[in-house]
């Protein structure tokens, strides 16, 4: 799933491009949007908001886009082939003299008055990356749940908004933070979240994303994508469970050395029993 620092990158780049401009084409291949034409709407601005995308009309309305798991925006200058999927896949164009931005495979689309944002996005905590971002006013919604498993907590995007599962686990990891620890048990969470904060900001001006300081191919990661791979600080084979509610469970990757479970009545401290979470093999 694309993380904060992909949307908001995708975001810098749709504003350069769109923002000021009026489009000659203005089209949303989604059933409930399929009658709107957005063609001849100026557009004011693009702007981040946690994993959704609002593009902002000087009309007073605003089109709301979502990444999910697989969508994304390609922009392409004017007479360059698309090249982002097959064109059945494509969602919406917003398209200027200049510039064809094309949406693959988007998801959430929603047209709503600018003034009525609120609706989509007034549930998110304080975005990670945006300029309303409050560290204190993110530790207390963190903190209103604390039996919460924290590997859980950070991805809940009403406590703060633009975390994904690959900052999730490298914050972890190098925090020395068992995915599975309560909330109230993580010994220094202001610590932890402003740790997530710095690696996704180190990587928003550009789509690598490095936690180590390489973005050489299979050395830009600390723990994600490496299961039964050594640890790079103690050598353990990293390991990989699920995690999360039925049916929202998330992949989590972690060392059972450097992320010891430290409560003696977490569940999980207690490696090895056939089944259970964090006695999965790392094969």
């Amino acid at each position: 799933m694309p993380e904060g620092d992909t949307v908001w990158l995708a975001a810098q780049r749709m504003n350069t491009a769109l923002a000021g401009a009026r489009l000659t084409k203005g089209e949303l291949r989604v059933p409930q949007l399929a009658t709107v034409d957005l063609t001849g709407a100026t557009v004011t601005e693009v702007v981040p908001r946690g994993k959704h995308m609002l593009t902002r009309f000087a009309d007073g309305r605003t089109l709301r886009t979502h990444y999910r798991m697989d969508g994304s925006w390609h922009i392409y200058r004017k007479g360059t082939p698309w090249k982002g999927g097959p064109a059945h896949s494509i969602r919406a164009i917003l398209a200027t003299d200049e510039w064809d931005c094309v949406g693959y495979r988007l998801h959430d689309l929603r047209i709503v008055p600018t003034s009525g944002e609120g609706e989509l996005v007034g549930h998110l905590g304080p975005d990670v990356l945006g300029p309303d971002w409050d560290l204190d006013e993110a530790l207390r919604r963190l903190r209103s749940h604390p039996d919460e498993q924290i590997g859980v907590a950070v991805l809940d995007q009403r406590n703060l908004a633009g975390i994904g599962n690959l900052y999730k686990v490298e914050t972890l990891f190098m925090t020395r933070t068992h995915p599975w620890t309560r909330v109230a048990d993580v010994p220094d969470l202001r610590g932890l979240v402003e740790r997530a904060r710095t690696l996704m900001l180190a990587n928003r001006d550009h789509p690598e994303q490095s936690t180590t300081g390489s973005t050489r191919r299979g050395e830009d990661h600390w723990v994600f994508g490496r299961r039964g791979r050594p640890c790079r600080r103690c050598r353990t084979p990293i390991l990989l469970g699920d995690q999360g509610p039925d049916t929202q469970e998330r992949v989590t990757y972690w060392c059972p050395s450097c992320q010891a479970a430290r409560s003696p009545i977490d569940p999980l401290a207690r490696t090895g029993e056939p089944g259970h979470p964090a006695s999965i093999a790392a094969t």
